[in-house]
């Protein structure tokens, strides 16, 4: 792209934002209702407003001072999560930045990027993709394709197309995220992890397993050789590392990873180190699954060796002094968990009872009992096909035009399972991906719901599962439909 096109296509964004603040200038915030009197921001900003009026509507001509105030308003919502608020503070600081410093500049292509990260917050993903591109698309003319001020709104992009369902883009967005870190930092900058975490991210959602795979193999490269001398230090990134390789669905791989995790720990801390429960309740977790054949899926295959390594977490759990009452129920539970995937259910129950009587001590607790305990939880799943078998050729040509959901109403039982009441589909033709779904749904072992410590049946539950597919799917499964009626008519006047 040349230059002149990429100016224009700057001056365009920035002129968008630009517009889209000065509409909010006579009262940005009555749209969003932030001015009411009930509002924290209007308590909170209202008595500033007033001794000192936004610098765009007094003489039209902000300082850096005012960009710099806005900034930091800018962040405060950020981090309030009050993102409508946020969006329009981001806008302000862009048109101040155009005025001050002009539409090409690093001041203003960090504004854009902020913007971006506003939107993609709260998903509006197309807006974020715009911003984003302005902001590196500005870095590319006023310093280089390869300067380290990429990296952020590269991040940003590819994080915008992931939210789009867009993968393919957004590994294209990582992956020269990555060359621009290798070219400045050099090719075993350990910097680059959080960008490579997000790149497996796009592979696994592409269905490109093995790029995922290799991607992983490289962060635990760059871990390894960063934690060289601290062997504890190693254990976030193995505990991440076991938690994609279950993701791509390697559970043998997961399992190897997490015993590792349990061997650092014991040669530095021993064999009751409280570090140890968390690593060993996974594992035990991993033993749910096993690693599938080429065009199989993963299964559920009994617990296997789970129960050893459950309730040697348990025991350290019960013994340890001071560990926090989370950690403890939650470590029971996993345990409890696994009984009643393999119909011990007299075992389940007891440990069920532990922990809602452990729960019900105070406002907090009480809480995270209703969390944990109110309503049924899959102890295992099965990933569901986010496609159909046409769309799933189809995703990397952008034929994929059409969103479906299937709607699965069920009970779970005092024992863990499913009885499927009502099942749905829209469009109505995808029969098969119904079927899947109620049959995954059905086989799943459940946490029961639990009411004054007892196991119970439980309400009515809605699962939704969303795929996507192509028109000319669609509208083949619609032909022979269309056939039999028109012959089923004729038929009839006849």
């Amino acid at each position: 792209m040349s230059t002149l096109k990429r100016s224009s296509l700057i001056v365009l964004s920035a002129a968008l934002s630009a517009a889209a603040f000065a509409q909010e200038q006579t009262d940005p915030f009555a749209e969003l209702g932030l001015m009411d009197e009930s509002s924290p921001v209007a308590e909170e900003e209202a008595p500033a407003q007033q001794d000192k009026p936004d610098a765009a509507e007094s003489d039209g001509a902000p300082t850096e001072e005012d960009v710099l105030a806005e900034y930091a308003r800018f962040i405060s919502l950020l981090e309030d999560q009050n993102y409508d608020a946020a969006d329009i503070a981001a806008k302000r600081v862009i048109e101040m930045s155009i005025r001050i410093y002009g539409p090409q500049s690093h001041e203003t292509a960090k504004a854009l990027n902020n913007l971006g990260v506003v939107q993609n917050n709260s998903q509006q993903f197309e807006a974020a993709i715009q911003n984003f591109t302005s902001a590196i698309e500005i870095l590319e003319i006023i310093e280089d394709r390869l300067n380290s001020e990429l990296i952020n709104p590269l991040k940003g992009l590819g994080a915008a197309q992931l939210g789009a369902g867009r993968p393919d883009l957004a590994s294209n967005a990582y992956a020269r995220a990555k060359h621009i870190t290798h070219v400045n930092e050099g090719p075993h900058n350990v910097e680059q992890v959080e960008i490579l975490e997000a790149l497996a991210e796009a592979y696994i959602r592409m269905g490109d397993v093995e790029a995922a795979r290799d991607t992983l193999d490289r962060i635990h490269f760059l871990n390894v050789r960063h934690f060289s001398d601290d062997a504890l230090g190693l254990l976030p990134s193995l505990m991440q590392r076991a938690s994609w390789q279950h993701r791509a669905g390697y559970y043998n791989d997961e399992r190897a990873t997490y015993r590792r995790a349990i061997r650092i720990i014991e040669d530095s801390a021993g064999r009751d180190d409280v570090r140890l429960i968390d690593p060993l309740v996974q594992l035990g977790r991993s033993f749910y699954y096993y690693d599938p054949l080429p065009g199989d899926s993963p299964r559920y295959t009994g617990g296997g060796g789970a129960e050893m390594y459950l309730k040697r977490a348990h025991r350290i759990a019960e013994q340890a002094e001071g560990l926090p009452w989370l950690e403890l129920a939650t470590t029971k539970l996993a345990l409890a968990d696994y009984y009643v995937a393999v119909d011990s259910y007299s075992r389940a129950n007891r440990l069920y009872a532990e922990v809602w009587n452990e729960l019900s001590n105070g406002e907090e607790r009480l809480e995270i009992r209703n969390e944990l305990l109110g309503q049924p939880q899959p102890i295992w799943t099965e990933p569901l096909p986010p496609y159909t078998d046409d769309a799933a050729g189809a995703k990397q040509r952008r034929e994929v035009t059409g969103s479906g959901t299937v709607t699965v109403i069920y009970d779970v039982t005092s024992r863990g399972r499913a009885r499927i009441l009502e099942t749905k589909t829209e469009p109505e033709e995808f029969a098969d991906m119904q079927k899947m779904v109620e049959r995954i749904v059905g086989r799943r072992a459940y946490r029961p719901a639990i009411v004054d410590g007892e196991t119970t049946d439980s309400d009515p539950q809605i699962y939704a599962h969303k795929f996507s597919y192509t028109r000319a799917e669609l509208e083949a499964m619609r032909e022979p439909q269309a056939g039999t009626e028109q012959t089923e008519t004729a038929a009839t006047e006849e």
